[in-house]
């Protein structure tokens, strides 16, 4: 079975069925015996940041669909530790959370841009055991990838472009179509 710890991304299986992870990119933000919990990386909604905050937010942020669970939670990863204090690293370069009123005023001036944050309502969670299940049950693919390539690749080719990028046998899944009745 494929290791998974923080920072992994998850890459659900070409068929997979489940409407909430459907061609799914999952990042892992936190691994523990008792379950661990991630966010939905190329699932982008109609809502932008300032739809859902009281304050007004200057510049038009998207927000993403972060998993099925309470999805009425504001999340956000980035990759600016040197301007937002106190988020938590979840692997080199990308971090997890930080001092959310210095990021809607760096949002604001301009200082902090979509390139270098990611917000997400909701998140996707799993108990203890159920990943352990769901990876013996051959669900997802485990692999990893860089804070760059996280950030620039759009999220509607991202999943395939994770496949690509791994290389051989996850090559040609990444050519798979979504309904092979289709084919």
């Amino acid at each position: 079975m494929q290791q998974i710890n923080k920072g992994s991304i998850l890459i659900a299986q070409p068929y997979l069925g489940d409407p909430n992870f459907e061609r799914g990119a999952v990042l892992i933000c936190e691994y523990a015996v008792e379950g661990c919990f991630g966010f939905v990386l190329n699932q982008p909604t109609n809502l932008l940041l300032s739809d859902v905050l009281e304050e007004s937010i200057y510049q038009e942020v998207p927000l993403y669909l972060g998993g099925p669970v309470e999805k009425n939670t504001l999340h956000y990863i980035h990759r600016r530790p040197d301007l937002i204090d106190e988020g938590v690293e979840i692997m080199d370069g990308l971090y997890w959370g930080g001092d959310f009123d210095r990021v809607k005023t760096l949002i604001n001036i301009n200082t902090l841009t979509p390139e270098d944050i990611r917000f997400f309502i909701g998140y996707s969670g799993w108990g203890t055991g159920q990943i352990e299940d769901e990876m013996e049950a051959q669900t997802w693919i485990v692999t990893k990838v860089t804070a760059d390539f996280l950030f620039n690749t759009p999220a509607d080719q991202f999943w395939r472009a994770v496949l690509r990028e791994m290389g051989g046998e996850y090559r040609s899944m990444s050519h798979y179509p979504i309904d092979p009745r289709l084919n």
